[in-house]
């Protein structure tokens, strides 16, 4: 995870697996899809591992700036789009599935910016206290309501919708944040990775437990 490339890679294979068994017990496209999270924390951890050798050891310092890059594009441009896209393709309701397509919109917006921001201003990884730090350069990561913007399409998308299941990814991205924010100020981006685990567990359990035939997630 976020602690050392042991940890890194341990948590990407157990994701993997974690992904992988979701994957195969998925019985529509919006659960293949829901699947797809532990799978990308998956990847987005190994990359970090890879970086992690990269910082530690000189002959693993060509992969540094590919590594960088690599996870930022996982942890922020990927998730303010996935997230509200999966949630999309649960909905029935009308009303909320307005909601959470504007959602998905503005997500999709924000994290066309990021991917511009992030290769056209500086990015710097630095391994400190047995977390990574990634200083980025663009203005808008230093603004107080940056968080907001990420987390408004994360959060709000699963919260508001009309399968109640989905709620609890919304409470964990939300807890989750708020946690590494209080006590890993300066390595938010790095720590937040370790509840990825923990999301995807609850992804798993989503979507073992729809093959109950009256389980909502179920009817998609």
């Amino acid at each position: 995870m976020c602690f050392s490339p042991a940890a890194s890679f341990g948590s990407s294979s157990i994701l993997v697996v974690v992904g992988v068994v979701s994957l195969v017990s998925s019985r529509s496209t919006a659960q293949r899809v829901l699947s797809g999270i532990p799978l990308i924390f998956a990847l987005q951890q190994f990359v970090e591992g890879i970086l992690w050798l990269a910082l530690l050891h000189p002959e693993w310092a060509q992969w540094q700036r590919t590594a960088t890059y690599g996870f930022l594009i996982f942890a922020q441009v990927v998730w303010p789009v996935y997230v509200p896209f999966a949630m999309l393709l649960f909905e029935h309701e009308a009303r909320r599935k307005k909601v959470i397509t504007w959602l998905t919109i503005g997500g999709s917006v924000f994290s066309a910016y990021i991917a511009f921001c992030l290769f056209h201003y500086s990015v710097l990884a630095v391994a400190e206290e047995h977390h990574i730090r990634y200083d980025l350069g663009f203005s808008l990561a230093h603004q107080w309501y940056y968080g907001l913007l990420y987390f408004l399409p994360t959060i709000v998308a699963p919260v508001i919708s009309s399968v109640k299941k989905l709620h609890w990814l919304g409470y964990l991205f939300l807890s989750s944040y708020v946690v590494a924010r209080l006590l890993f100020h300066f390595f938010v981006i790095s720590v937040w990775c370790f509840f990825g685990a923990i999301i995807s567990i609850i992804v798993l359990w989503m979507v073992l437990s729809s093959r109950r035939a009256k389980d909502p997630l179920a009817r998609l």
